[in-house]
């Protein structure tokens, strides 16, 4: 990790010291923040130049210094999408090319430097935003932690791959541009975190779905070596191989191609005319807009960066929700005979492998066997592979969940149906109410201030256990356990390991 320097452990002492609100300064000019109660709050700040005009399509360039005190008061725009936001219109206004801001929240009051948090939101790479009220962090801010979340380019503005702007890097490299900016945002804390009263030492990304499968990738990049000290992945994971037909990132060749067709369809003949185009033209965000291995950003795929060892080995925090497959809404219905045909047409040769390990006889059990299994091939193989393989090849802990509270519906039928779907822990480990359609009880408040506390322990020692709290170990080859978080949170052993072992079979054939 960075060694934090003179003026910057000054900068530190300076920023706890003085009255919230007051300005700091960064390595772009004076910032002023805002107090709300007991929390201290910074948002709408840029870590890199607007991404617009000439600028689309290229690595994240440096923030223009402001002359006097910028006032911190208001969420920047999220990135260009055709995302509503999940319960409310959020802080950050309208969707924008110009973008590249993040948003700071610590407690009014701290007795030395802080642990950060980077949050990495989810969203497909086409959605998502750093100003969405569900992230507002004041609540985990107030376990003793400093929690930064930003915004990263979406969709063909972040993930576009063209022979072109491949010949126009000097990586040789084209795509990744929303991994860029969270280098550079990881970059920003780095020079920044100790004059807002963080430990630049302690810096752990935590993530959720696409989120977590941009960790994943982080965490083997040379490029972002070195920016932090632990990894939380909530329900995601890049550990399919390149270029299979059932998920995984592109290889640069192919995504070159998918972009050129792309740019076809949009009449850009080159790259001089697509820059000129209004952002608005690229929505809705092209379904192949994804992370590229580049062999620059993302040199090979996670697996096989894992299985030699190269990952940056620091402590890990891992895990699902036990109803993945619950996402967006409630599946829509399938019958017995529907999903026989399906496995026997579309997945061949595994069609009884698959009726074997997930077994049904009425149409009601059909429903919940289509649900483990996409749950289990579209997440929880790949936080399992990442699991298994950090606990084989590093030295520092891995630690593995399986989050199963309900999400706290007022309709209690649905509630009961839908259980723990996908981004279902968002709202606890926040603490953030989620809207009128929600109704919390009393256990669900111990729920989500248990995960507060597991979180934020993490992040302050690579370890989520704490005083009152149930033990939760490390996961270990030898000793696979899985903590349950719910009402009755407890270790237990790891959940369908022959299911998962059979997805694995199952993405290798398909490869």
């Amino acid at each position: 990790m960075a060694r934090i320097g003179v003026m910057a452990a000054l900068c530190a002492t300076l920023a706890l010291a003085s009255p919230a609100g007051a300005a700091v300064r960064t390595s772009d000019g004076l910032l002023e923040g805002v107090r709300q109660g007991d929390v201290l709050v910074y948002e709408g700040v840029p870590f890199a130049a607007p991404p617009v005009g000439d600028l689309r399509w290229r690595p994240p360039q440096p923030v223009k210094p402001w002359s006097g005190v910028r006032k911190a008061d208001a969420a920047g725009p999220g990135c260009v999408q055709t995302t509503p936001p999940p319960t409310s219109p959020g802080r950050g206004g309208a969707y924008s090319e110009d973008c590249l801001y993040l948003n700071v929240w610590r407690p009014a009051k701290a007795s030395g430097p802080l642990p950060v948090m980077v949050w990495f939101y989810g969203g497909g790479f086409s959605g998502g935003s750093a100003a969405w009220d569900l992230f507002d962090a004041s609540a985990l801010a107030r376990h003793g932690v400093m929690v930064i979340t930003f915004n990263y380019r979406l969709g063909a503005l972040g993930f576009l791959a063209l022979p072109e702007l491949t010949r126009e890097s000097p990586h040789h490299a084209s795509g990744n541009y929303g991994y860029m900016d969270a280098i550079a945002a990881l970059k920003w804390v780095q020079r920044n975190a100790a004059a807002l009263g963080g430990d630049p030492r302690r810096v752990t990304l935590f993530g959720q779905s696409a989120g977590a499968i941009m960790i994943s990738d982080l965490v083997i990049s040379p490029e972002a070596r070195g920016l932090f000290s632990g990894a939380i992945g909530e329900s995601g994971g890049d550990f399919s191989p390149p270029d299979t037909a059932v998920g995984g990132p592109k290889t640069l060749a192919p995504a070159e191609k998918l972009g050129a067709d792309y740019a076809a369809k949009l009449g850009g003949p080159t790259l001089e005319a697509l820059r000129k185009l209004p952002a608005e033209r690229f929505l809705p965000s092209p379904p192949d807009a994804r992370p590229i291995v580049d062999g620059w950003i993302v040199p090979t795929g996670a697996a096989e960066a894992f299985a030699a060892g190269r990952q940056t080995d620091v402590p890990m925090l891992i895990g699902v929700n036990t109803e993945e497959g619950n996402f967006p809404t409630v599946m829509p219905p399938i019958t017995a005979t529907q999903l026989r045909s399906n496995w026997d047409t579309y997945l061949k040769p595994f069609g009884p492998q698959l009726r074997a390990a997930y077994p049904f006889t009425t149409d009601e059990q059909a429903w919940r066997a289509r649900l483990d299994f996409q749950s289990d091939l579209g997440v929880r193989w790949q936080a399992w592979t990442w699991t298994r393989l950090q606990a084989r090849t590093g030295k520092a802990p891995v630690y593995s969940y399986r989050f199963a509270q309900p999400e706290p519906l007022k309709d209690r039928a649905l509630r009961q149906r839908l259980g723990a779907p996908h981004a279902s822990e968002l709202f606890f480990v926040f603490q953030n109410d989620g809207g009128p359609t929600f109704e919390w009880t009393a256990e669900d408040r111990a729920v989500a201030e248990q995960m507060a506390e597991y979180w934020t322990n993490f992040a302050k020692r690579g370890d989520p256990n704490g005083p009152g709290l149930p033990v939760w170990p490390r996961f270990t080859e030898t000793s696979p356990k899985v903590m349950r978080l719910d009402s009755h949170s407890e270790a237990i052993d790891l959940p369908n390991r022959p299911q998962l072992e059979l997805i694995g079979q199952l993405i290798d054939h398909f490869h």
